[in-house]
């Protein structure tokens, strides 16, 4: 969710077209230990008005922690659909392991649910879940879904708890985007399937596979799936929303909340040094079969106006304005902008958050990181 709106819907694209397009292009460096124009792109949030930003990088043996505002350097935070590359990932090992196929239709994990106003699991297959090529409506672009949790009566509703079947209810109330296939549309009601398929397979909740899988043989001690308890783990900043498309209205600190409103789409909470090991040791091989991260890393595009930006499996990949390609995935859910970002070779990575969702671009923290400097618009 991003910006009181979506499951970073926005932090996926928002930024990207300005970034992508700039010019002139400027040079990428090869290795260097300089982070002053990430420091600077975080003071420039901080003076946009984010209340508290932290980034951390490493750039081959180089560890770098920069922050602005009122804020820790081990600050976790939710980190929202930065939870899709870990749902993908378990995914990706089942089929490795012969438990499924990728391109085994919805249907035959989940008959019945992808059904009504057009929408057919038994011609959409787990694969175009996971690219977002299934043409199924977004439960988070549903407008009383938005009123009642990205709104105003989040404050009201925020403890309330969803059930997976729920959300994709709600987006069976609609037609699709399009045809399964024919086109590209980012889509948190895929990631909530995707979680539903691995809980079939496994015969238990997506997270227990995540943590089995992913968390513990990575020992990333501050990443958590959540579920629906509500409170933050310490060391933590508070996250701040106005929910509110109104710049005028009032700031709501909005930490706690039922993170099933998001479920396998954008529940984790983790740290800036956890999602840098879990990027880095993916995209190096250490997690996904060779030939599974060769699927992983197959894109599709997202939009014409966006050339140098792809879709994987659950994966991002972009071209800068410098030139340089990196992998990862964006992440927004109240009161919180992620970024985790990492060269294919596994060596340069960043993260990042904004404790805030109206102000600040996180992607300018990506281009200053691995570019040196942030293009002019």
């Amino acid at each position: 969710m991003s910006a009181a709106r979506t499951v970073v819907a926005a932090t996926l694209v928002a930024g990207l077209a300005a970034t992508a397009l700039a010019a002139p292009a400027l040079a990428a460096p090869a290795h260097r230990q300089d982070h002053a124009a990430t420091q600077q792109a975080l003071d420039a949030a901080d003076a946009d008005g984010v209340p508290g930003v932290v980034a951390q990088a490493r750039d081959g043996r180089d560890r770098w922690t920069g922050t602005a505002g009122v804020r820790g350097g081990d600050d976790r935070y939710r980190v929202g659909s930065i939870t899709k590359t870990f749902t993908a990932t378990v995914l990706l090992q089942l089929q490795a392991e012969g438990r499924l196929d990728l391109d085994d239709p919805v249907e035959k994990w989940l008959p019945g649910v992808v059904r009504g106003h057009g929408h057919d699991g038994r011609k959409i297959t787990v694969r175009q879940l996971l690219n977002h090529t299934s043409g199924i409506y977004s439960y988070t672009e549903d407008p009383g879904f938005q009123e009642k949790v990205f709104g105003s009566g989040f404050l009201q509703h925020r403890y309330d708890t969803w059930t997976p079947r729920q959300l994709v209810s709600v987006a069976m109330a609609h037609r699709p985007d399009f045809d399964p296939g024919a086109g590209w549309n980012y889509s948190n009601t895929n990631f909530v399937l995707a979680g539903m398929v691995i809980e079939k397979v496994t015969g238990r909740p997506y997270g227990k596979a995540v943590e089995n899988r992913i968390i513990k043989p990575l020992k990333l001690r501050a990443t958590t799936v959540p579920g629906t308890r509500s409170a933050m783990p310490r060391p933590s900043s508070p996250a701040y929303s106005k929910l509110s498309a109104d710049v005028n209205a009032p700031v709501h600190e909005v930490s706690a909340l039922n993170p099933s409103i998001a479920g396998a789409a954008g529940e984790i909470i983790s740290d800036s040094r956890d999602l840098q090991t879990f990027y880095r040791a993916l995209l190096s091989g250490r997690v996904l079969t060779k030939g599974s991260l060769k699927e992983m890393t197959t894109t599709v595009p997202i939009a014409p106006e966006l050339p140098g930006v792809e879709y994987g499996l659950g994966l991002m990949k972009q071209k800068l304005s410098c030139g340089k390609e990196v992998w990862g995935h964006g992440g927004g859910i109240h009161g919180s902008s992620s970024q985790a970002q990492v060269t294919r070779d596994g060596e340069h990575s960043l993260a990042a958050n904004f404790n805030a969702d109206w102000a600040g671009d996180s992607q300018q923290v990506v281009e200053a990181e691995f570019c040196g400097a942030v293009p002019k618009k």
